[in-house]
């Protein structure tokens, strides 16, 4: 018999889910993140899960985890001092970098620039030079070489990046700068921009590698250290990491080229979302993942999340395949304050994280958060245990938000509606960038709430949106993890290859699309994987208008461009930028990137059928309850998840509970329960 694990760290929790790959049946645990070592908090919960399900560890021959470690690397400014090497001529690209400043058209009176991940003390010029096609214009310098790379030996560099001109044409020179570093700096890791990300564009290609290298020792150590005490714990098993784009890497891949894991957390709940609602037979979804500290949310269209090229954390943006999640600062942890200059109410973006973590969770917390303003409202029971076994303080929860109360002049329920309908508004403003500002319309949309607090707000986000049903999955506070242990292997490639429609052919795009295809392949089998099965295949082409700097990512494949040529990838691009910018040009068409993206084989995961019955929920009745909404407080229902039936209907003021998260359904609306287990949540009147 054997298992897989999922885990997912937050920022609050960390989440587990055992499969039994025989059966599909499976098993979850909660534990708290330790954010000083967020690895200790994998194995408490290895620990538990296996404990709680019976199951021997050594049966586990496969774990798949979901990291915030290079993200909080670049968030708390925690990573590698950098040493970058550059054509010579080009020592101020970062400095230079692109003429934007965030914060509108008053931006530049205050905007203060983040200090550069590669400072220009660390950073060294080379004579050498390639031309845009890939020629030698001028042959490297290596004397010169060896000189200036020593001199970042004397700055104690931790690791090195090599980004050099036109190096996406021709990579010799970056590949020869590798084999001097590792001559003159030994055992320090070196990253090359043609191998990171072989694309134009001098900027992009040089801060993606630098944020490379920068929390690449970092991930590197906690990687190794992980895999070590897994496999000290379960035996020989393989441990393979999320990355942004919702696919997995090997864990030595992971290690290489770490720049690709900066959204690996939230990866994690969009898989798990799409696993779910395809299994409930929805395709178009807005994903709403809420959690201690932050809250996630991404637009599902036909099956399929949402992609950008771009990754962004805090202020750096880098060149990265990423689900397009938009984040705001909102989570059950985040403290409520009142200034004293305005008197109004602000909610986040400071969180109590784990560590204090909300004063109801009577681990020293004494500011008011979400959480305490969701306990004092009747929204999470004092009844209710987390993770199974922590208790929820009702007294403790009332005296940090009286704080906001009495600063506002309140009563207290009245604050404490106030802080949730305000970080309900913060999160609906996040479900707008997705959606209505993307060109869709969300009452198009299902709204999937999942994470440890998303089902307590998702009913009154989907208000907000008009979006239903408003889907709770069965185990929605560890869905993360099922997207964790569900996502299939996956690799990419690329290249530059610019050309106008009409100065190349299709069968040009397609020899070059078969050719990534290869390098991916090699590189996924290269990785661990020697014997992996690629499943799956998609191919993806970057158009603009000729003489425009923007380009859009379209998707392809082999046939249809051999059958229909440019004009299907063509019409594809009109249309999303008409949708994206309200208009479309007659102007000539040109290819900027080629890319090549395979999957491994599909993990054979059961979704739990549980047993059927008619709309009443009695067996699952718990006690009655009361809440508050909208000014007044209002009799509802306890029940208890776990003995609700397919087809109870459940009608609001009602809180659902179970271990892992809960749900609330407001006065006017009613949860249904389909054959899977998820909670469909409508208005009265349209059930």
């Amino acid at each position: 018999m054997s298992y897989r694990l999922g885990v997912d760290v937050g920022g609050t929790f960390t989440d587990l889910l055992l499969i039994d790959e025989s059966t599909g049946n499976t098993h979850t645990a909660k534990v708290p993140s330790t954010p000083e070592d967020s690895s200790v908090g994998v194995l408490n919960g290895l620990e538990k899960v296996c404990s709680t399900a019976g199951v021997d560890p050594q049966n586990i021959t496969s774990v798949m985890h979901g990291t915030t470690v290079a993200t909080n690397t670049i968030l708390t400014g925690t990573g590698a001092k950098v040493g970058l090497v550059t054509t010579d001529g080009y020592r101020d690209v970062l400095q230079i970098a692109r003429s934007y400043v965030p914060g509108g058209l008053g931006g530049w009176i205050f905007y203060n620039k983040s200090d550069n991940l590669a400072p220009l003390e660390l950073t060294v010029e080379v004579p050498e030079r390639m031309g845009a096609k890939g020629e030698v214009v001028r042959p490297i310098d290596e004397d010169k070489a060896y000189a200036e790379i020593a001199k970042l030996k004397d700055r104690n560099i931790e690791a090195l990046t090599i980004s050099l001109i036109n190096s996406f044409a021709n990579p010799a020179h970056e590949k020869r700068l590798k084999e001097i570093a590792e001559e003159v700096l030994p055992g320090i890791p070196v990253s090359i921009s043609s191998d990171v990300i072989p694309e134009m564009q001098e900027y992009e290609r040089t801060i993606t590698t630098v944020a490379n290298s920068y929390v690449r020792p970092r991930v590197e150590t906690y990687v190794t250290n992980l895999k070590a005490e897994i496999n000290k714990r379960v035996g020989e098993t393989s441990l393979d990491i999320l990355r942004s784009d919702g696919g997995l890497s090997t864990a030595d891949a992971a290690a290489e080229y770490p720049v690709n894991l900066l959204m690996s957390g939230p990866a994690g709940g969009v898989s798990g979302a799409l696993w779910i609602a395809d299994k409930a037979g929805y395709k178009d979804l807005i994903t709403f993942d809420m959690g201690g500290t932050s809250t996630d949310v991404c637009l599902v269209e036909k099956g399929e999340a949402l992609t950008r090229r771009e990754t962004t954390v805090h202020d750096v943006t880098v060149r990265a395949s990423s689900v397009d999640v938009r984040t705001v600062g909102a989570g059950g942890g985040s403290i409520a304050h009142v200034p004293d200059l305005t008197k109004a109410l602000r909610v986040g973006p400071e969180s109590a994280g784990a560590n204090p973590g909300p004063a109801a969770y009577m681990k020293g917390g004494e500011a008011p958060t979400v959480t305490d303003a969701n306990v004092v409202l009747g929204y999470l029971p004092a009844e209710q245990k987390l993770g199974g076994d922590m208790q929820i303080s009702k007294e403790m929860a009332e005296k940090a938000v009286q704080q906001t109360a009495d600063a506002l002049g309140l009563s207290l329920k009245d604050a404490a509606e106030g802080i949730i309908k305000i970080v309900n508004e913060n999160m609906f403003g996040a479900c707008r960038l997705v959606s209505i500002e993307k060109g869709y319309d969300p009452r198009d949309f299902a709204l999937i709430g999942f994470g440890g607090a998303g089902p307590l707000h998702a009913n009154a986000i989907g208000a907000l949106m008009q979006s239903w049903p408003v889907i709770i999955p069965p185990g929605p506070g560890v869905l993360c993890a099922y997207g964790d242990a569900t996502t299939r292997i996956r690799d990419e490639a690329s290249k530059t290859f610019i050309r106008t429609f009409a100065n190349t052919s299709p069968e040009d795009v397609t020899k070059e699309l078969k050719a990534l295809e290869k390098t991916a392949t090699e590189a996924m089998q290269a990785g661990g994987h020697k014997d992996q099965v690629i499943a799956d295949k998609t191919f993806q082409v970057d158009l603009r208008y000729r003489g425009q700097g923007l380009s859009l990512t379209l998707e392809t494949s082999l046939e249809d461009l051999r059958n229909d040529g440019f004009k299907t990838i063509g019409d594809k691009f009109d249309a999303l930028h008409k949708q994206l910018f309200t208009f479309a040009l007659t102007a000539e068409k040109e290819v900027v990137n080629l890319r090549a993206i395979i999957f491994g084989p599909e993990t054979n995961v059961a979704a739990n059928k549980i047993p059927a019955t008619d709309s009443d929920p009695s067996d699952a009745f718990v006690s009655d309850h009361s809440l508050y909404h909208e000014g007044k407080d209002h009799s509802a229902k306890l029940y208890d998840r776990s003995k609700l039936k397919a087809g109870n209907k459940v009608a609001g003021p009602a809180v659902i509970m179970e271990m892992d998260s809960t749900t609330v359904i407001l006065p006017g609306h009613t949860g249904e329960v389909d054959a899977i287990g998820n909670i469909l949540i409508r208005p009265t009147d349209m059930n």
